[in-house]
């Protein structure tokens, strides 16, 4: 790629790190929309080994670039975020995509199709992913940065994306467990239905 254009790609990329999400860190700071995305790719690759039929590069490659609309339109969470939303973000990334070179131009297109189709379980595991890092940032926030819905969120956020995955299932049960004891000790007292 030509250096001239990888420069604008990226000085638009790195929107994502000023960019913040819903969540806070361990911290207290608000967390970026590219801290969410590096972490979820590192998920990726040390998942690996528990999908040894799926092409993980491919895997990371979704985790890198799925939120990458959001330079363009900012963060809404996933409890606010409606088709209006979702349709401006796809069609102002689209647009941004074509005008990339070949050959990023079709690679980033037919990443974006895959991952918006969720038919492949390369898709699939992304999107599990996605949602799972989702919820574990939220148990490493403090409990009083949470909203009164994200008891319940916490608890069923992801649990459709994991279904096909017997291990995604024993990994969103570890973060449940998690989840209970944050609520139990932390918050207050009561836990969700769910």
């Amino acid at each position: 790629m030509e250096p001239k254009m990888l420069l604008s790609i990226l000085h638009q990329a790195e929107k994502l790190k000023c960019t913040t999400r819903h969540a806070d860190t361990s911290t207290g700071r608000r967390e970026s929309v590219a801290d969410h995305s590096w972490r979820l790719s590192l998920m990726a690759m040390l998942v690996s080994d528990a999908f040894p039929r799926l092409d993980m590069d491919r895997v990371i490659r979704m985790c890198l670039i799925h939120d990458l609309g959001e330079s363009f339109t900012g963060d809404i969470p996933a409890f606010d975020k409606n088709e209006g939303h979702r349709s401006r973000e796809k069609a102002q990334l689209a647009a941004w995509v074509d005008g990339f070179p070949e050959p990023a131009r079709t690679e980033f297109r037919g990443l974006l199709a895959e991952m918006d189709a969720l038919e492949t379980d390369e898709a699939r595991l992304y999107k599990a992913l996605d949602n799972l890092e989702a919820v574990i940032q939220h148990n490493e926030s403090d409990i009083s940065t949470w909203l009164p819905l994200e008891y319940e969120l916490q608890l069923t956020y992801g649990a459709d994306k994991v279904r096909f995955s017997p291990y995604l299932q024993e990994l969103k049960g570890e973060i449940d467990q998690v989840t209970r004891r944050k609520i139990r000790e932390e918050g207050v007292g009561i836990l969700p239905t769910v």
